[in-house]
């Protein structure tokens, strides 16, 4: 039975909102949009809450209500307040954000397979990650099996030539101007197979679910 202390915040979310946007508003659905602003998985968001993972995946799939206390830990956790919880954002607002990154520069991130140079590193919660890769790798037994990881990911090769290892399908050599799309949480590895090391650019979608 839900709390009917959570009317009191309805009631609090509705001051100065109009009516009909608060009545559109599902919960779960705004929980999960702020989640994944902050880039936050379920386990990260229900710890900064102090909720279990399975009460905070209830409460975004609608399938429980939160209680006034859950309501809460949800505000305190993401850092807003429970009026700001209960309002809808704007999907209408226009964003202006923008990095650039001159040649040859970016944060490195060194790796014993690949040497990263990450892109825009300056924006904050991005929903994509743009990164170079010098792929330093000649075979698939220099990785400690496959890297995998959430999100869907697109291959660039920019220079050299490289041969592509996927969990489920044959390995392919890639050279200069050849592209993938695939899935990131399928086994995935790149070796160089020209004289030189392969640069790669790759950009990832940052799904936390």
């Amino acid at each position: 039975m839900a709390d009917p202390r959570e009317n009191s915040l309805l009631q609090l979310a509705r001051a100065g909102q109009p009516q009909a946007a608060v009545a559109e508003l599902r919960l779960g659905e705004r929980v999960r949009e702020l989640r994944r602003e902050r880039n936050w998985t379920l386990e990260q968001a229900a710890k900064q809450a102090g909720l279990a993972r399975s009460t905070l995946s209830k409460i975004e799939n609608e399938q429980m209500s939160p209680t006034f206390d859950a309501v809460q830990k949800l505000a305190r956790g993401l850092g807003i307040s429970v009026p700001q919880l209960f309002t809808p954002s704007r999907s209408d607002r226009v964003l202006a954000r923008r990095a650039l990154t001159p040649a040859g520069q970016g944060k490195p991130h060194p790796t014993p397979t690949y040497e990263h140079r990450m892109l825009a590193p300056e924006i904050a919660a991005k929903k994509m990650l743009p990164y170079l890769a010098t792929i330093r790798a000649r075979s698939f037994e220099e990785f400690d099996g496959w890297v995998r990881h959430d999100g869907e990911e697109f291959l660039f090769v920019v220079s050299g030539r490289i041969r592509f290892y996927c969990e489920y399908y044959e390995a392919v050599e890639m050279g200069p101007g050849d592209s993938a799309y695939y899935d990131a949480s399928m086994g995935h590895n790149l070796v160089s197979v020209s004289a030189q090391d392969a640069e790669v650019l790759w950009v990832t979608t940052l799904d936390p679910q």
